[in-house]
């Protein structure tokens, strides 16, 4: 395994663009990684990469060595799952992205259970409301809600999901309750700043069609928990998921509007990339996720922000 592990390495470091960031989803530290690729590069005689205090920067040879090694190791993966046929086989290391505040609550606190039926298997998650490149940057699946799937990519719908308009009785109290879209120009709209997410506007069904409103107001966030602490305290409406208001809407604290404008779906999806073979990880990590969140009053249970 001596051979694997230095290939492995190489291009998580190559991919990743430092050692430290390899390091991370490694579970290691930077100065094993550097053992590893100074031991490659013993054997194979060549130099595979330049490292300065500015960065790395791969050589000629490198260059064709992490091309080659990116397929030698998708296939020795693609083998170990096609012969993985229980839990206790499962190892190794699984990456995963997912939304900020939705990975906080409903991915990473489930790793204890999941960790207890796989021990073998180590877990790193990257909690970023930041759409990823699976591929490019090593993961091994992410958790998105909603969205245009990339075609090299698969889905799985683990639950679900809708967005809604909601806001607090006070808010609609004192404004009023808008009853078309039209009308969400008169309304304070919190704005999600993430990736131009305010500019793009918010999406809805109307006469079978999806249409992007443009929505305007006096605060601005890219962190999701913070928008929806000032919905909350009744500062303006929200376009939030289902999932993340449930307890709200069932103690009266929220209450949604247009919901006949609502997309008829906004799922929570589980993505990885397309591959002849599924990692027995991957699709452990998935079916447990998926047990986890169809379970009776899951999300009724959910302790708010």
């Amino acid at each position: 395994m001596g051979r694997y592990t230095e290939l492995h390495s190489f291009v998580q470091v190559a991919q990743k663009g430092s050692f430290a960031a390899a390091a991370l989803s490694e579970g290691v530290t930077p100065a094993i990684l550097g053992r590893r690729l100074d031991a490659l590069e013993k054997r194979l005689g060549v130099k595979l990469m330049h490292r300065s205090t500015r960065g790395l920067r791969l050589t000629e040879l490198g260059e064709q060595l992490l091309e080659r090694a990116k397929h030698l190791l998708r296939e020795f993966d693609e083998i170990e799952a096609d012969i993985s046929s229980s839990g206790s086989m499962v190892k190794g290391n699984l990456l995963v992205s997912a939304p900020a505040s939705f990975g906080r609550r409903h991915v990473a606190p489930h790793a204890i259970g999941f960790q207890r039926q796989f021990p073998n298997l180590k877990l790193a998650f990257n909690l970023t409301d930041s759409v990823v490149d699976l591929v490019s940057e090593g993961y091994d699946m992410s958790i998105r809600i909603g969205g245009i799937t990339d075609p090299n990519y698969v889905a799985v719908k683990l639950f679900p999901n809708q967005r809604v308009v909601c806001g607090t009785p006070a808010y609609f109290a004192r404004h009023g309750t808008p009853t078309t879209l039209e009308e969400l120009a008169e309304h304070n709209c919190l704005a999600f700043t993430l990736q131009g997410g305010q500019q793009r506007g918010w999406t809805f069904q109307r006469d079978g069609r999806q249409v992007a409103v443009k929505v305007g107001g006096n605060l601005a966030c890219n962190d999701g928990e913070l928008l929806f602490a000032w919905m909350r305290q009744g500062l303006g409406i929200g376009w939030r998921s289902i999932w993340e208001i449930q307890s709200e809407l069932k103690r009266g604290e929220l209450v949604t509007v247009l919901d006949e404008f609502a997309l008829p779906d906004y799922d929570i999806q589980a993505v990885y990339p397309q591959q002849r073979y599924l990692p027995a990880k991957v699709r452990f990590f998935i079916d447990y996720l998926k047990a986890v969140y169809n379970a009776p009053g899951y999300w009724e249970k959910t302790p708010p922000l």
